[in-house]
């Protein structure tokens, strides 16, 4: 069995033994204070007296914590509850001294009216006290509570928000990779039908994965290197020989979480800002290492370089959204910067926590390049 406090519940063997733990040290604090004047009773009567004095308010507490959440003494109606309750806490006091009185007078000669008036000098003003002491403590657990829900609420809501910044910066590189895919394959359509068609098919593949596969934020860099080897088929159906990619990836890091979509905008990025504005070859690499506690990813190309000093202003919407999104998902703990790379090139490098995914699910099969 339980007792009810308000909204809160506690065992009622708990409940009966702290009231008896109030009980006894109130009547051994009877008993040591008449020893001072030299009057003495048996133990055990103060004892009883205590019991029946306190295990009343035990009865009664339940009482108190309904009345104090039903007239709540806070703001702008504190002044009215406050007045409420000291009329409540008299009349819950005289409640508990008539109890009082009626339970101790079998074990009294005195008669009834007699133990009334005698708990009334000895207990009345206690009895006041003990009503707001427990109002206080109605007050307090509901605070903390209300505290605790706030900080609950308000914890779901920063990541709903999270979660909705980082959908919104997911949906913005969709539609973005989408364009400049379709604008490569109506190019190809005059020269190379059977190119086109080819990453026609490979773009359904990648469109059929992003649907099927991810409904969250992180994926294995595993998967996700699968979805990149499908965009880099397409990408080295437009440019031929021109374009080759070397990946390097070591055995430990391909169960590590990373963002969904985060190497298709880099890479897209190095071939635009490469192969795709200047003359010649170009190789793209991506490379991927454990260094401690972090997972390191480089997207290199040989193609391109960094003007106004290392400025990598100018360098796309996926470079900036990429940024957005691990801000959004690790806060400091991840980074990306560009850098130049000898003797022509420019280097993405990503900087992420190691943290295994303990489940992978396969992508959709496809023909590699």
């Amino acid at each position: 069995m339980k007792v009810r406090l308000d909204e809160y519940e506690i065992g009622l063997g708990r409940y009966l033994a702290l009231w008896s733990v109030v009980g006894v040290v109130f009547g051994m604090q009877g008993a040591g204070r008449d020893a001072l004047i030299g009057q003495v009773w048996g133990f055990f009567d103060y004892v009883r007296w205590s019991i029946i004095q306190w295990g009343t308010w035990a009865s009664l507490a339940p009482l108190v914590f309904r009345l104090g959440a039903r007239h709540p003494i806070r703001p702008p109606h504190w002044l009215r509850s406050s007045g409420i309750h000291i009329l409540l806490s008299i009349g819950v006091t005289q409640l508990a001294l008539t109890i009082g009185a009626a339970v101790s007078t079998p074990f009294e000669p005195s008669s009834f009216g007699e133990q009334y008036l005698q708990f009334l000098g000895q207990h009345g003003m206690i009895g006041l006290f003990t009503y707001w002491a427990l109002l206080a403590i109605q007050l307090l657990l509901r605070t903390q509570k209300e505290k605790a829900q706030r900080e609950i609420e308000a914890t779901r809501l920063a990541s709903e928000l999270a979660q909705s910044r980082l959908q919104a910066l997911k949906t913005q590189l969709q539609p973005h990779f989408l364009f400049n895919t379709l604008h490569a394959i109506i190019t190809l359509l005059d020269e190379d039908k059977r190119s086109a068609e080819d990453m026609l098919l490979r773009l359904s593949d990648l469109l059929r994965a992003f649907l099927e596969e991810y409904d969250g934020q992180e994926i294995a860099l595993r998967q996700e290197l699968v979805l990149l080897d499908l965009y880099l088929g397409i990408q080295r159906k437009r440019f031929g020989d021109r374009l080759s990619t070397r990946i390097y990836v070591a055995p430990d890091t391909l169960d590590c979480a990373v963002p969904s979509l985060m190497l298709q905008p880099l890479v897209e990025n190095a071939i635009r800002h490469g192969i795709g504005r200047r003359v010649g070859e170009d190789c793209i690499e991506i490379e991927s290492r454990r260094e401690g506690d972090a997972l390191l990813i480089d997207v290199r190309n040989k193609n391109s370089t960094l003007e106004n000093n290392g400025d990598s202003a100018g360098h796309g919407i996926g470079l900036s959204n990429t940024r957005l999104r691990l801000k959004e998902l690790y806060g400091g703990a991840a980074e990306i910067r560009l850098d130049m790379i000898w003797p022509q090139g420019v280097a993405c490098r990503i900087r992420l926590p190691f943290r295994e995914l303990e489940e992978t699910e396969d992508l959709p099969e496809h023909a590699p390049a």
